[in-house]
């Protein structure tokens, strides 16, 4: 059986959500697939930009980083999505691409594949569950299968949610188990994936 293309689309400021979509990146490479990492275009106004160092460094740091498509979605039997939460949603820059799927959708072309979300936000409280909530209703609409992290892995009582990974950014980087959370998130997308691939393939 050929091997499970996986799409790890993300939009990050200043980091967070690109710590967290390498780690599933790794998790999904070590469970086999073939993996393509894009992020989304940038929207900001420069002012916006050039007010955080921050939000400048990760910049430069991720310019080789190839920009997301339509064709990547096309190729791909897994998509991961990552965002941080923008007042209990998508951040613009995200839901942008988002927006652009509407010819692909229309011909079917994203309908029967998994889909799973990760974010970060910069409070506990600060709207997580809301934003992943909120992409599942896109793979609602897309005839997606939604694969939840659930409480499948240790890690996961450590994480704390079933959504989807999550990091708070108030207390620094993402750590071991944010980390080894999207690396589960990723590999159970994967593993579940390849078990359809076989069942349509048989």
């Amino acid at each position: 059986m050929e091997p499970v293309n996986v799409a790890i689309i993300y939009y990050s400021a200043t980091g967070t959500v690109h710590t967290l979509a390498q780690a599933a990146a790794e998790g999904a490479e070590k469970a086999g697939a073939q993996v393509r990492l894009r992020k989304v275009a940038e929207l900001a106004p420069p002012e916006a930009i050039n007010a955080r160092p921050e939000w400048v460094q990760h910049r430069a740091d991720t310019a080789d980083v190839a920009e997301a498509g339509l064709d990547d979605l096309a190729w791909a039997d897994v998509v991961l999505f990552g965002t941080p939460t923008r007042f209990g949603n998508v951040a613009s820059q995200l839901k942008a691409f988002i927006d652009t799927t509407g010819p692909l959708w229309l011909r079917g072309g994203l309908a029967d594949k998994v889909y799973a979300a990760f974010t970060a936000s910069n409070t506990a409280h600060g709207g997580q569950e809301a934003t992943l909530l909120a992409l599942g209703n896109v793979f609602y609409h897309w005839g997606g299968i939604i694969v939840p992290p659930g409480y499948t892995d240790p890690v996961q009582f450590q994480s704390g949610n079933p959504y989807g990974t999550s990091h708070v950014t108030g207390d620094g980087p993402p750590g071991d188990v944010a980390r080894q959370a999207a690396r589960h998130q990723a590999r159970r997308a994967v593993d579940t994936a390849a078990a359809l691939k076989a069942g349509r393939a048989a």
